[in-house]
């Protein structure tokens, strides 16, 4: 059976609207394989309206506005997740708003997600 990455990219290939579950599925199951071979709390990766979560080794941040935050739409975080897209595209097309040290994702992407 594919991954719900799987069927959202093959959605794609076949240029239909990837389901919504299956998209909230796959976002939120890329965001924790980053936490994992990524740990920390330095950086804040928003992808709305699914999920954010903390990551990245550094600083931690505990309240207010994160001092580095890193947002997108889901499916610019899963082509950038699939290595569809690179980190450098995506920030020069405007798809990624990066902020703050340690914002660059480029050293973890793509990602491993089963």
């Amino acid at each position: 059976m594919a991954t719900a990455l799987e069927q959202v990219l093959a959605a794609l290939d076949a240029q239909q609207v990837p389901d919504r579950a299956v998209l909230k599925t796959a976002v939120k199951e890329s965001l924790a394989a980053l936490v994992e071979i990524a740990p920390g709390r330095s950086v804040e990766v928003r992808i709305p309206p699914f999920a954010a979560v903390q990551a990245i080794p550094g600083a931690t941040h505990r309240r207010g506005t994160p001092p580095a935050v890193v947002e997108t739409d889901p499916v610019t975080w899963l082509l950038l997740c699939s290595g569809r897209l690179t980190w450098s595209e995506s920030r020069a097309s405007g798809k990624v708003h990066a902020s703050g040290e340690r914002s660059d994702l480029s050293q973890w992407l793509p990602l491993k997600v089963a």
